[in-house]
């Protein structure tokens, strides 16, 4: 099975800043580009932080409530700091959390989520940006269409992985919604056929009719 990587879904044509680019000039490129975050590089092209809207927003943050209806936010030593941030440099959130362009789907999306952010700057083997993915990229996988979902799982899973005859397992996708059903030499391939499935990119959800022989298994969820 073919999985899209990171490479294949990531943004090449990446805006970033150096350590030393104003507020202003930050908040200029963020609107001119229509993005949310910049990753900050040093004079290599390696990243080494990242400035987000939220970094950004921290001067408004620590601001009095004009109307007095607010009372003063209380900010972390951290936050204090950015509040009052002039440069990139001051700004960027650091490290930077990277990528790889080998990296699959899943990697990218636990990354994301071990860490708290939304994009990761993509690097190559010397550690220079080369791209930014971003969790709208990673959804992409999800717009597949049914018939080369099914495909894919009819004769790379069925067939070349699992060696089973044509049609002796059909393989039905509506809306990324995977349902198996048929017969499998052995029981044991049950959970085989349904976890491979769920890898294929742009599964939703898999559900099995599967049985082993003549041994009739009821329908059920494949998680």
């Amino acid at each position: 099975m073919l999985h899209r990587l990171v490479g294949d879904l990531m943004t090449t044509a990446v805006v970033s800043v150096r350590r030393d680019m104003g507020f202003k000039d930050i908040v200029q490129n963020l609107t001119e580009h229509d993005i949310t975050a910049v990753p900050v590089v040093d004079d290599q092209g390696r990243p080494i932080g990242v400035v987000s809207e939220a970094d950004l927003l921290r001067r408004q943050e620590s601001q009095a409530d004009p109307g007095g209806h607010l009372s003063a936010a209380h900010l972390l030593p951290a936050e204090s700091a950015k509040a009052h941030a002039l440069t990139a440099g001051e700004l960027m959130t650091s490290p930077a959390v990277t990528a790889r362009p080998q990296w699959s789907v899943v990697e990218a999306a636990r990354a994301m989520a071990r860490h708290h952010v939304k994009r990761l700057p993509v690097v190559d083997d010397l550690g220079l940006l080369v791209g930014i993915v971003s969790r709208d990229d990673l959804l992409h996988v999800f717009l597949r269409r049914d018939i080369a979902i099914q495909e894919e799982i009819t004769t790379d899973v069925m067939t070349r992985s699992l060696g089973l005859r044509p049609g002796e397992v059909s393989v039905r996708v509506a809306d990324g919604r995977v349902t198996l059903d048929g017969t499998v030499p052995q029981e044991s391939l049950i959970p085989i056929a349904v976890r491979l499935s769920e890898s294929v990119d742009g599964v939703v959800d898999v559900t099995h009719h599967l049985r082993a022989g003549s041994e009739t298994t009821a329908g059920a969820p494949g998680r």
